[in-house]
């Protein structure tokens, strides 16, 4: 068998055989920031999950919380089924000193993902070859056809049994491609531009670089071009777009169900974008979202037995994709420093079982659909720091479906058109620092989860609640409760911070298992009466008040059956 055949076989066809996992709540390591945080070769390993299964498929169920929520409506009004749950709270004191014991996270370096240091990674040496064959020379492939016969279509655009660029031995440039194909496979067709014509395989070993020589690197659409990387690709100062042929533009997104040129990289992979522009990519097909770094699918995988892939995305401008990128089981990727805008479902969505992500410093605005930046299926120990997400169209900043020991701290969201800041059943979370003003609902809004703190945030003019906890029954909506189990339970710790004259109040929440507040700076109600609060805290108002603002104490509130303390100590 041909060694470097069968593996394109396999990676492609795990274009349509991806899974998704269960998950469940555990005690878990906090997520601890080292120097080393990074793509590394030969240090990592493929995730052996044990509700991972060889039938799980995400095409299936590749949705996130907000797909079962409220629908916009009345908040309330979810706790109002829940009749067995606690009507009566007691509400005391703590202790502040234990409080204020609280250890900040430590947050990676951030200022070591730099140009120059992407740039040592690439090894150019050996010199590499191209040369193209066809999709159908292993047996592998008969499933290649998938459900929605993407084969079908690629042969239809390439007029003839599906064809790919075959990118191995080493070091490759689009230069030295265009001298070694035929121009009807690839094609410098003016100076510094280059047309694809055809699949890219960038294999095992191999490393793809589009470098600065080259101003635009194009994959045509009429031809079903796309990328599919299990070595190395680097794009450095250029420009990776899809290319409409026919019409001489770009494949300006029109139907989601429209073939788009795309990028995927699989287990064992290592990519990098650094101040370059993507765009014009993906669609609505699994693994074909626009920028998609992926494990391969658990029917694949074991055989071939490669690490999870990684990266780096720096400072570089992604727009008009179908997602602005996305992961699954990728670990130890940095997606620093860049600008995601008109998105159209997604901005940045890692998604089933990665870890150890860091998404700092992007501005992401203007996704058409969802979030600008969800965390989504057990997506844990990551860090989501100084980005500025607004004008999304849901919410700026989520952590869903069991993703736990996350930290979100020191972020800018606004004018989103839900929350701020969304928690989907994700225990475990840090909410540190963050400033999330005049979006369309809450501030800041926690759902299913427990032991959150909130410590040091600003909620400013927000719609709704500046902060917002409650539980909500999730069994009728369709939801794979196998895949994405959840608990109808809160606890929250929210301590300093100001919040400030948010419409329905600073704080609102039912039925929690337990609620502490301590040292929030409360201003410039919307109420004539002055601060109401609403949920639990509403109903012991006169209380919470008097233990806030005069004794200037903890307040903690738990259902009757719990103990609470009566005294600072």
């Amino acid at each position: 068998m041909d060694v470097k055949r069968a593996t394109l076989a396999f990676g492609l066809v795990a274009l349509l055989l991806v899974s998704s996992g269960g998950a469940a709540w555990a005690t878990q390591t906090p997520p601890q920031a080292t120097a080393g945080h990074g793509a590394k070769k030969g240090t990592r390993s493929a995730p052996q999950d044990p509700h991972r299964t060889a039938s799980d498929d995400d095409d299936s169920d590749q949705t996130d919380g907000s797909d079962e929520d409220d629908n916009n409506q009345v908040d309330a009004a979810a706790f109002e089924s829940n009749a067995e749950q606690p009507k009566n709270y007691s509400v005391g004191t703590g202790s502040a000193q234990s409080l204020m014991k609280w250890t900040p996270p430590t947050i990676p370096d951030i200022d070591q993902y730099t140009e120059a240091a992407a740039m040592k990674r690439l090894k150019r040496t050996p010199l590499g070859h191209v040369h193209v064959g066809s999709m159908l020379e292993q047996p592998q492939f008969r499933n290649f056809m998938g459900r929605d016969e993407r084969m079908r279509e690629w042969a239809k655009r390439q007029s003839s049994m599906p064809q790919v660029i075959y990118v191995g031995g080493g070091y490759v440039t689009p230069r030295e491609m265009a001298r070694a194909l035929p121009k009807q496979y690839f094609a410098e067709t003016e100076p510094g531009v280059f047309v694809a014509r055809l699949p890219i395989d960038v294999l095992p070993g191999a490393t793809l670089h589009i470098g600065d020589d080259v101003k635009d690197f194009r994959l045509s659409l009429d031809r079903g071009a796309f990328i599919v990387n299990e070595g190395n690709l680097f794009v450095s100062r250029s420009r990776l777009e899809g290319w409409n042929e026919a019409k001489k533009e770009p494949s300006i997104f029109e139907d989601e169900k429209e073939f788009r040129p795309f990028v995927v990289s699989w287990g064992g992979s290592e990519t990098y974008f650094i101040h370059s522009t993507i765009a014009h990519l993906g669609y609505a097909a699994s693994k074909a979202y626009g920028i998609s770094i992926s494990q391969y699918s658990p029917s694949v995988a074991p055989i071939m037995k490669k690490p999870p892939p990684t990266g780096w995305l720096i400072n570089s401008e992604f727009f008009d994709n179908w997602y602005g990128f996305y992961c699954y089981e990728a670990e130890d990727m940095a997606i620093v420093g860049n600008v995601y805008h008109d998105n159209i479902k997604y901005g940045i969505d890692p998604h089933d079982r990665s870890k150890r992500l860091l998404i700092a410093r992007n501005t992401v605005y203007d996704t058409r659909i969802k979030h600008g930046i969800i965390v989504s299926r057990e997506v844990n120990e990551s860090w989501i720091v100084e980005n500025t997400s607004h004008n999304n169209g849901l919410s700026g900043i989520v952590a869903d479906r069991s993703s736990m020991h996350n930290v979100i701290a020191l972020n800018k969201t606004y004018r989103n058109n839900s929350d701020g800041i969304t928690i989907y059943e994700s225990p475990n979370t840090v909410i540190w620092r963050n400033l999330v003003t005049a979006n369309q609902r809450h501030g800041i809004r926690v759902r299913n989860s427990i032991d959150v703190q909130l410590r040091d945030n600003v909620a400013v003019g927000n719609t709704l609640s500046g902060i917002y906890g409650h539980i909500e029954n999730l069994s009728d909506t369709g939801r794979n409760l196998k895949l994405d189990p959840f608990h109808p339970i809160i606890s929250m710790t929210v301590v300093g911070g100001k919040l400030v004259s948010n419409g329905s109040g600073p704080i609102t929440i039912d039925q929690p298992l337990s609620l502490e507040v301590y040292n929030v700076d409360l201003r410039e109600p919307r109420r004539e009466l002055g601060i109401h609060f609403t949920g639990v805290l509403g109903t012991y108002q006169e209380k919470v008040l008097d233990i806030m603002v005069r004794q200037k104490l903890p307040v903690v509130v738990k259902p009757e059956t719990l103990s609470v303390s009566s005294t600072d100590k």
